[in-house]
């Protein structure tokens, strides 16, 4: 089993957007923790001790908070603003409740980058496993739906490999043709799972969730796995997903539709995450499109401030000078203003990294030499 391995000061850092562990201690793997990578401009003896600490049966890797603050991760992509970030998600609903319906206007508002219910979609490749579907239902849907317009990066399979026969493998291959791709659909989770003795128990639920997950993070990008509620009913709407709490517990979040009677064309979508907020969608669905409008929302999202220093740094970058690369005291003389200590500024942006790539388009990357420590601006147009 290769490791994937993370530079400790590390220009651009991947980071997993939770480190909670599974309860078995038996979880198949595809995508392993990630260990400091050996730094290339250490002296030999230091690299030996080095490995000597990788190896070390009792060896346990950890970072300071200075170190969390002085590192660039990289930002979570938005697939839809305000709505579907990286990550993966529960989808659950009720039988016929239409759930498939809208996985496929999803798939294609994010293919194409068409806005859902005026919340901005970003244009990417997007993979349907719609396995309980056949090409001739999905094209009658789709055509019913938005036409028939060529879109040719929603790619659509109807039949895949269980995660225990090679699902990860075929998924591995899609993205390195299609590296652009931000949303997978898993419809359903239950023909992806491993069928066995412990299908239901609590720490197999978990490891199903949790093998999506490392793909997920591994590559920044959504899998939206559709799912059952069973029938009985509970005070929670999300206790009443099919199977254990270690679904929910594994996940990122999950997005809950129900209705008042299964013949109503009104549904309600609830959704929680660790890092979203909170929503109640009241949606319609229109019975001549086949497609599911917002109708009201319930819940006010909340926007977080300006922060007037990254209003300075996207200032700062043009279209005409998109990129800038050197230390925080150049940048700090650069910025109109801004009377803030150089370490002060790194940390500030590094924790803002998902706000400056998401709100004005613009990646940073922060290492550190024999020099000192180097701050990397890129400017994004197409996003900005």
């Amino acid at each position: 089993m290769s490791l994937t391995k993370e530079k400790v000061t590390a220009s651009y850092v991947s980071a997993a957007t939770d480190n909670e562990q599974s309860p078995s201690s038996n979880i198949k793997t595809s995508i392993t923790e990630n260990l400091p990578e050996i730094n290339e401009n250490l002296e030999l003896p230091d690299q030996r001790e080095l490995l000597r600490q990788l190896n070390a049966p009792d060896y346990l890797h950890t970072v300071s908070l200075t170190e969390l603050y002085e590192t660039a991760y990289t930002p979570r992509a938005n697939v839809v603003d305000d709505f579907l970030n990286a990550g993966t998600y529960l989808f659950v609903g009720g039988p016929k409740v239409g759930k498939s319906f809208f996985m496929a206007q999803l798939g294609y508002h994010v293919s194409t980058g068409l806005p859902l219910w005026e919340r901005t979609a970003h244009p990417c490749t997007v993979l349907y496993l719609a396995l309980e579907d056949t090409h001739v239902r999905l094209q009658k849907r789709l055509s019913m739906m938005f036409g028939v317009s060529s879109v040719d990066n929603y790619h659509i399979a109807t039949s895949a490999k269980t995660l225990r026969d090679g699902l990860d493998g075929q998924l591995n291959s899609f993205m390195g043709k299609h590296p652009d791709t931000k949303l997978i659909i898993v419809d359903t989770l239950q023909k992806v799972r491993e069928v066995g003795g412990e299908s239901y128990s609590y720490a197999n639920d978990y490891e199903i969730v949790t093998r999506l997950k490392q793909f997920s993070d591994k590559y920044n990008i959504c899998i939206l796995a559709v799912h059952h509620t069973r029938k009985q009913s509970a005070e929670d709407l999300f206790d009443t997903i099919s199977g254990t709490n270690g679904l929910l517990g594994a996940a990122d979040g999950a997005y809950l539709m129900h209705k008042g009677k299964r013949t109503d064309r009104d549904a309600v979508l609830e959704i929680v995450g660790r890092d979203q907020q909170d929503q109640r969608l009241h949606l319609s669905f229109h019975q001549e499109r086949w497609i599911w409008e917002l109708t009201r929302t319930e819940t006010e999202l909340w926007k977080e401030p300006p922060d007037p220093l990254l209003e300075a740094v996207a200032k700062f970058l043009t279209p005409e000078t998109p990129e800038w690369v050197g230390s925080a005291s150049n940048l700090i003389d650069g910025l109109d203003g801004m009377d803030i200590q150089p370490n002060v500024l790194t940390r500030r942006l590094n924790v803002g990294a998902d706000r400056l790539w998401n709100e004005y388009g613009i990646r940073i990357e922060s290492s550190r030499s024999h020099t000192g420590r180097t701050i990397k601006l890129t400017l994004d147009a197409t996003k900005a």
